[in-house]
């Protein structure tokens, strides 16, 4: 399992670069983002290597922050891989809430990173396609 934290912003020009900020001078690096948004505000969601960090140097500053669990899934870089996954997902009635990619690994396949509704249940049936999942420390 992965911790992902999300970042409240407000949906202004430079809104994202305190954010990074923060995270740059308190030493925490990025693996991987992804943004959603409303006209009033987004929201960035980050895997960083140093979670709790993150989430303790945000808050100071005055961000609003959440941290929650995700699932990592280390795919190969080929055509239907995806798809084979959603497929696997699928067969296990397992919901996919939202889902974003990250893959600049040290020479180490793409990863996967996507929210459910039944973690545990997605990694068994995962695990039992065969399906290779990351863990926080192999990021």
């Amino acid at each position: 399992m992965i911790k992902q934290i999300s970042v409240f912003v407000e949906n202004q020009p430079g809104s994202m670069m305190r954010v990074t900020s923060v995270l740059t001078e308190s030493h925490v690096n990025i693996r991987a983002i992804s943004t959603f948004d409303t006209p009033e505000f987004g929201i960035l969601r980050l895997v960083v290597d140093d979670p709790a960090k993150a989430k303790e140097s945000l808050t100071q500053k005055g961000f609003v922050t959440r941290v929650n669990d995700v699932i990592g899934a280390e795919l190969k870089d080929e055509k239907g891989n995806l798809n084979q996954m959603f497929k696997i997902l699928a067969d296990g009635e397992i919901n996919v809430n939202y889902i974003y990619s990250f893959v600049i690994r040290e020479e180490k396949a793409p990863v996967i990173v996507f929210h459910t509704d039944d973690f545990q249940k997605a990694e068994q049936v995962l695990k039992e396609a065969e399906v290779k999942l990351v863990e926080e420390s192999e990021l």
